[in-house]
């Protein structure tokens, strides 16, 4: 892990964006096409801002969250309906976006369906997530249901999550899908976030979801 400071969200923005075009752009001179893995909420945003607007071959790149809750994409807690409307502009509108939520009574019975549309896009090129002060990273929440199975090695790439803390059911991907990206960023702010991530370092996967990723991962940090 390797923890990089800035003076300010702005500067983080602008950094963490250029960092990302270029990792994009390496993935792109490899491959045919590059995935982008991003975190929804509001950290994520004025990354997103500045990202949208890089020179760079946008209709080779698919985005798709870390993770989605199960409502539709017009929904105000919708993580695909901030990477439309923060991301997917300007330069970026030519970007493939994959969904992770297919409506259906049950999550668990789509999962296999969009797994088939998941597999063609892994390893992930880039993966930039967020983090909570409770250490959760995508859905990865401590102590809910099915953790453990969703940390293992041997898991497939998605996990349908209940914690109890949230009012929905999730999808996310799951930690070895995380922890296998090429290229890994964690976007934090404040000093609760600064003191959990560093307290996480010493803490097991099931305590510190968070954990499980943090391997060869660049934190990048204001407050």
């Amino acid at each position: 892990m390797n923890i990089q400071e800035y003076a300010d969200r702005d500067m983080l923005a602008i950094d963490v964006a250029n960092q990302l075009a270029g990792d994009l752009e390496t993935a792109l001179l490899h491959h045919d096409t590059a995935a982008l893995a991003v975190a929804g909420g509001t950290t994520p945003g004025p990354v997103f801002d500045s990202l949208c607007a890089a020179d760079l071959e946008w209709d080779r790149v698919h985005v798709l969250p870390t993770d989605e809750r199960c409502v539709p994409q017009d929904h105000d807690r919708s993580n695909a309906r901030l990477i439309q409307e923060r991301l997917l502009v300007s330069r970026a509108a030519t970007a493939r976006f994959l969904p992770l939520y297919v409506p259906a009574a049950e999550p668990e019975k789509v999962l296999p369906e969009i797994e088939a549309m998941l597999a063609p896009e892994l390893p992930i090129s880039v993966l930039v997530l967020g983090m909570g002060e409770d250490m959760h990273t995508a859905s990865l929440f401590p102590g809910m249901p099915g953790l453990m199975a969703a940390l293992d090695h041997d898991a497939p790439p998605l996990a349908v999550a209940r914690p109890e803390t949230q009012p929905e059911a999730r999808i996310t991907l799951t930690a070895p899908v995380l922890d296998g990206a090429v290229s890994k960023h964690l976007v934090i702010y404040g000093t609760a976030k600064r003191d959990a991530v560093e307290r996480a370092m010493s803490l097991p996967p099931e305590d510190a979801p968070i954990a499980a990723v943090l391997g060869g991962t660049t934190v990048h940090w204001a407050e």
